[in-house]
């Protein structure tokens, strides 16, 4: 509960921030001055709705080193033995699956691994001196395999995408009811009142986390194919399933928030399980029994 209440206050200081934003350059106020112009709104909310989403791609990766301070191995000079068959494996799974050989990070912490950036070809791959340690070659190599299927499978830039459409319709409608709420409702005919500012903050309060119930629905259906895509690179479901079981039985180490959907690791339970952005480890392992592990 703690988490999902720490994610909607997130959520709310975003909304607040930019719409707070907008009226001080008098951007709401232009939109509705002579009467809603749903053609510049669409065009307005497109470009905020995406703006955000694209950033945060393009960061991801020096965000994702920098704020869990993962040391990228050099493939031609690794420091032990370890390292050189962690950046072996991860460059002949990404040889399997077609794509650019990814950069290999480790960094410290609980069992946990990651993948992110903007491009099939410059990605990161990343895991913890955790999830090392806890695990077989075997099934760290089925972790890896899941994480080079991410990248294969272009799922953060879907993902951005899907945040960009939802962000979109939450500026939008946010917008819409604002007016219908300070024209119709309260009668004000300048446009841009206290009504309109005070419905827009709530609505995107509200569209927003409904967006954010659609959003983890993709992240979670992402994971099932990032399973099976593992599954296909090893030649075998065994790996992934003993990978998942094991994770299973281990505290799962925490990512930032901001791409905390990158992680191997997650799932709830409960009121939780609709912001997850992982199914459940049981329902996973079901899953690849049920795909044989077809991609």
């Amino acid at each position: 509960m703690k988490r999902i209440m720490l994610f909607l206050a997130t959520n709310v200081a975003v909304m607040l921030v930019l719409t707070a934003t907008l009226s001080l350059f008098g951007v709401n106020r232009f939109l509705t001055a002579n009467g809603l112009d749903i053609q510049q709104l669409a065009i307005f909310s497109l470009i905020v709705g995406f703006t955000g989403a694209t950033i945060s791609l393009l960061m991801s990766k020096p965000m994702a080193k920098m704020s869990t301070g993962a040391r990228v191995i050099d493939p031609q000079a690794p420091g032990s033995a370890e390292e050189q068959w962690l950046v072996d494996t991860v460059h002949q799974l990404a040889d399997r699956a077609g794509i650019g050989r990814p950069e290999v990070a480790i960094y410290e912490g609980e069992p946990n691994a990651f993948a992110t950036g903007a491009f099939k070809n410059d990605a990161l791959v990343a895991v913890s001196t955790g999830l090392l340690r806890g695990m077989t070659e075997e099934e760290v190599s089925a972790v890896l395999g899941h994480e080079v299927a991410h990248i294969a499978n272009g799922d953060m830039i879907t993902l951005t995408l899907i945040q960009g459409v939802v962000n979109t319709f939450v500026v939008f409608l946010a917008r819409v009811v604002g007016y219908f709420v300070d024209r119709m409702v309260l009668k004000n005919e300048r446009g841009g009142g206290i009504g309109y500012f005070a419905t827009v903050i709530v609505c995107e309060l509200v569209f927003g986390i409904l967006a954010s119930v659609i959003v983890a629905w993709f992240s979670r259906q992402r994971e099932y194919r990032a399973d099976a895509g593992s599954a296909y690179l090893l030649g075998a479901r065994e790996p992934m399933i003993r990978a998942l079981a094991r994770l299973g039985g281990m505290a799962p180490g925490e990512l930032p928030k901001s791409f905390e959907a990158s992680g191997i690791s997650g799932g709830k339970s409960g009121l939780g399980a609709l912001f997850a952005s992982h199914p459940p480890i049981e329902d996973r392992i079901r899953a690849l029994m049920a795909a044989g592990g077809k991609r």
